[in-house]
């Protein structure tokens, strides 16, 4: 009867939107989803494989773990092969006849390489495979590397697990939605030192211990199902990591969306200081203490 009536006082204040009866439903919800997220965190291609991000320069890029080499990896070949990048941007990589690799899963000698920004939303920028690592490259502002893979990858052998504040239900927050204007955008700055511009559908007002708050969510990627959370709060760089957290909304249904505080995770730069992860913009550092989703890595690198 307690439990009932706290969850009804936290209703009142418009904070709660699980009702007391489905607390171990949604309990187990979020745990599902933890599992999940820890499932994809540590798969053989998961962020936790990662070994390198190696930039190219324009011209001609010798890539293997040979000293002499332009770009040199920690594992794989002593000469893979030879990365070029034209002055258009353009990529092609030639691969030593001894090497072993393959491209896209295909024993050929050469071939175009299509980076992450300029393939179609539904497929995969070209691999290149070599024992139990892989490359394939990036374009960040412009800039081309190589992020480089390995199932065999200490990062991922000794993950160290995931640390969560305990499921709140009342960190789960029903927010007014508010139409952003045409045209709208927000920069956020990245660990790398870019800056990335997004479209803004909209603002998130909630309240929280009795004040008022508001964050801007963006869309990530055009087409995406979701719209995409990047915040800081009063515990980051103390409990929770210090660059930003992540956090998944659906859009608004009758002109309300949920923030699940629950479900807020760890970027992958808290895991690996090879990712171009993007850091928690003015607009949502929030004057709170948000003790809901993910704490700090205690395998942490940083």
């Amino acid at each position: 009867m307690i439990r009932a009536s706290l969850f009804v006082a936290a209703a009142i204040l418009g904070v709660a939107t699980v009702q007391a009866a489905n607390i171990d439903n949604y309990k187990q919800g979020i745990e599902q989803w933890r599992a999940g997220r820890v499932e994809r965190l540590t798969a053989a291609d998961g962020w936790l494989s990662l070994i390198g991000l190696e930039w190219l320069r324009p011209g001609s890029n010798r890539i293997g773990s040979a000293a002499d080499n332009d770009i040199v990896l920690s594992v794989g070949p002593a000469h893979l092969g030879v990365v070029t990048l034209a002055a258009d941007g353009g990529l092609h990589i030639a691969l030593n006849k001894d090497s072993g690799a393959t491209i896209d899963d295909k024993a050929i000698a050469e071939a175009p390489l299509l980076d992450d920004a300029h393939v179609a939303a539904d497929a995969a920028p070209t691999k290149v495979a070599f024992g139990s690592a892989s490359f394939y490259v990036i374009d960040r502002d412009g800039r081309k590397g190589l992020r480089v893979k390995d199932t065999e990858a200490p990062s991922r052998k000794h993950f160290a697990g995931i640390d969560a504040f305990p499921i709140d239900p009342s960190w789960r927050i029903e927010a007014t939605w508010v139409p952003a204007p045409p045209g709208e955008t927000l920069e956020m700055g990245t660990v790398i030192g870019t800056i990335d511009k997004y479209p803004v559908p909209g603002k998130l007002e909630f309240s929280r211990d009795g004040k008022r708050f508001e964050i801007l969510p963006v869309i990530e990627v055009p087409g995406d199902a979701q719209y995409f959370v990047v915040f800081a709060d009063r515990t980051s760089g103390k409990e929770t990591y210090g660059a930003a957290r992540f956090l998944y909304v659906d859009p608004p249904q009758h002109g309300k969306v949920v923030l699940d505080f629950n479900k807020a995770y760890n970027p992958p730069c808290a895991f690996t200081p090879f990712a171009t992860c993007p850091l928690a913009p003015p607009e949502n550092r929030l004057d709170l203490r948000v003790t809901a989703g993910e704490k700090n890595y205690r395998g942490s690198h940083r």
